[in-house]
């Protein structure tokens, strides 16, 4: 922003300075040379060093009055691009030297507190915060000054001060600074504003909008200047911007807006503007083009496109196009380029990619009470099979589960945000409950959410089949069993979500619901359903301070629990349950005190969130129960409480949660501890 300066002059000026002569000592005449050598002599012949000086010439000059220097006209005011002519000269502002305090004079370094006063309700949105931000007097707040260090800083940003209310319109806004009296080893600093009038635009022309084409009359009507605003830099540049915008979402792709035309009238207070835009035509879409490495086909690319060939062009479309591209983990940096084609009404997308690191080798370690430790690693190939298919292959190692898998996800599949899935899973899992021994074989097709793009709308549909062997015990002798399974599944699922924030909600709400119809095979076929239901919460009630809660119902319908295979009961009690219980530990148990799982199940949870910078506490209280009845029936509910610590990460809170069961029986443990990433709920 270039705004009015001041020119300094400076003067020069010769002295005469009076000189006294020395007597010359006289020669007499009987001593005199002979003869004396004739004016056109020649110039080795020396003169008589004797012979007294010749008056030197008039040197004296007036000093110049410095009323009489002309002083530069001032600039105009640019402001991003947009000039504004600048205030008469008698809006400079006056900076009166210091008040002669005796204690500060005599100080000789001090600290300052600094006050802005006069710009109290007026309508420049920001200026406080912008003042405060580019003051030198509050960038060195915290170190000690003499006086004549913040006197100069005050100076500077009176001036800087007046740019800004000039910026907003305020173009007789006028400055003066005053030095306040050393009070507990500090001194006031005030700057004192006096605005003035705030200009106004008399007239605002927007020319070049055809106002046939509904899409240019909308874009001309809702042009954020009017006249009778004011004549505010600011507020004109978020305008031009918006209006380039709307230009390049409506098919202008090409459009120009011309530098806008500003005229002050300073005697009436009151400004005029035209604003030119070259369109360059309305264009559509075209072809889609591939530029260098080819990491994609064109058709995939169209896929992921939120426009197919014909469609109006759309500048907001490209910029989903390039995040589309980076949140497939297989782009580092994706240029996308309109290009006019060869008949002037269509524009090609020129699509140029970098490619990222295909592998990764990542890592976890979490605990759990009742669950143990475990460590989990991962090997992936985001395109071992292209386009979009990563292929994962991971191992756990756990005090009560060890797995080997491999996970294969092709993104985009058949259209954007659709991910088609396979897995093989074997594992080995060893709970209180029960023991399996088990092999996966799945697949499905799922709509996912991502942080990138959080979705309201999910769902998913597939097949899994499983072979399993479990052992578990009798729940009224106790003796172990063991028995073989051969479950298929086709597990259904949708949910929607209402919250701000995929990792940290802070506000909305989220429903799902997940319906899986099962086939057991051992000595004979059972056919069962089962059927559970999460929602949950989050209502800011303080700056700082969210509350939370969440509700979880389950069933299981056309089968009794002795005919379910252990691992496909409900359990209750953990980290993603009911905290202050060890894993599973809530429900009917067996003549020795184990759990057995249950048929449906009841949860609900209630916790604030406080944070305080980058950390935060979350007491909560969580409660419910496991029934081996078909439907629950809310009796006899179990409560957990304590409290949990946040770490607040650029990916997500760390979560630490400790926990105690209230009411707590033989065989419970009295801390249950959870660590994870992300909320709880």
């Amino acid at each position: 922003m270039a705004l009015p300066g001041s020119a300094i002059a400076q003067e020069y000026a010769q002295v005469a300075v009076p000189t006294t002569e020395a007597p010359v000592a006289q020669i007499p005449s009987d001593q005199a040379p002979v003869s004396q050598a004739p004016a056109s002599q020649a110039d080795d012949e020396l003169l008589d060093p004797l012979s007294p000086l010749d008056p030197m010439p008039d040197m004296d000059v007036a000093w110049p009055d410095i009323a009489d220097i002309a002083t530069p006209d001032p600039m105009p005011i640019e402001m991003g691009g947009t000039v504004i002519p600048p205030a008469p000269e008698t809006s400079a502002p006056t900076a009166p030297a210091p008040v002669p305090v005796a204690p500060v004079t005599e100080m000789h370094e001090a600290r300052y507190a600094v006050e802005l006063n006069g710009v109290e309700g007026l309508a420049a949105e920001g200026l406080q915060a912008r003042f405060k931000s580019l003051s030198l007097l509050h960038q060195y707040a915290s170190d000690t000054a003499n006086v004549a260090q913040i006197d100069r800083r005050a100076r500077e940003d009176a001036v800087m001060l007046q740019q800004l209310l000039q910026s907003y319109g305020y173009y007789d806004a006028e400055i003066e600074t005053e030095l306040g009296a050393n009070i507990g080893g500090r001194i006031t600093v005030s700057l004192i504003a006096t605005p003035g009038q705030i200009y106004r635009f008399s007239s605002v022309e927007v020319l070049g909008l055809d106002e046939r084409d509904p899409k240019m009359l909308s874009m001309l009507q809702s042009f954020g200047i009017k006249a009778g605003d004011a004549v505010d830099a600011n507020r004109l540049e978020a305008s031009l911007a918006q209006l380039k915008v709307a230009l390049g979402r409506n098919g202008y792709v090409f459009a120009e807006v011309i530098e806008p035309d500003v005229e002050i009238d300073h005697a009436d207070a009151v400004g005029t503007m035209r604003i030119t835009v070259k369109d360059g035509g309305k264009h559509h879409i075209g072809q889609i083009i591939i530029k260098g490495r080819k990491l994609f086909s064109a058709r995939h690319i169209g896929r992921m496109a939120r426009f197919k060939p014909g469609d109006t062009y759309d500048a907001a479309d490209m910029e989903d196009l390039r995040r589309a591209l980076i949140a497939t983990g297989l782009v580092s940096t994706s240029v996308i380029t309109p290009v006019r084609a060869a008949d002037g009404e269509h524009v090609d997308i020129v699509v140029a990619l970098e490619q990222a690191p295909l592998r990764t080798i990542a890592g976890e370690v979490g605990y759990g009470t009742g669950e143990g430790l475990r460590a989990e690693v991962s090997w992936q190939h985001r395109n071992l099979l292209p386009p979009e298919g990563a292929v994962t292959f991971r191992g756990v190692a756990g005090t009560q589960e060890q797995l080997l898998g491999a996970t294969l996800r092709r993104g985009n599949f058949g259209r954007r945000d659709r991910v088609l899935t396979g897995n093989v899973i074997a594992s080995n899992v060893d709970r209180v409950a029960y023991r399996a021994k088990s092999v996966l074989l799945g697949a499905g097709i799922e709509r996912q959410t991502n942080i990138v793009w959080q979705k309201k709308w999910t769902w998913s549909y597939g097949a899994d089949f499983i072979a399993s062997d479990e052992t578990d015990s009798n729940v009224d002798t106790g003796v172990d069993r063991r028995r073989t399974y051969m479950i298929a599944s086709l597990p259904l699922s949708l949910a929607y979500d209402g919250s701000n924030d995929l990792l940290d909600p802070t506000n909305g709400f989220r429903l799902s619901g997940r319906i899986t119809p099962e086939l057991s095979f051992r000595n004979q076929r059972t056919a069962y359903t089962r059927v559970q239901v999460d929602s949950s919460a989050y209502v800011p009630v303080a700056n700082r301070v969210v509350m939370a809660g969440r509700l979880r119902l389950g069933v299981i319908t056309g089968a009794g629990r002795a005919e379910l295979a252990p691992s496909r009961r409900f359990y209750a009690g953990g980290g993603g349950s009911i905290r202050g219980f060890g894993y599973q530990e809530i429900g009917p148990r067996d003549v020795f005190n184990d759990p057995v799982g249950g048929r449906s199940l009841a949860e609900f949870a209630i916790e604030a969130r406080i944070r305080f910078g980058n950390f935060g506490i979350v007491p909560f209280l969580d409660g419910g129960n496991l029934y081996s009845a078909g439907l629950p029936t809310f009796k006899d509910l179990r409560y957990g409480a304590g409290i949990g610590v946040r770490y607040h990460t650029s990916f997500g809170p760390i979560r630490v949660d400790v926990g105690t069961p209230l009411k707590r029986r033989v065989g419970e443990n009295r801390i249950g501890v959870y660590v994870s990433l992300g909320q709880a709920f």
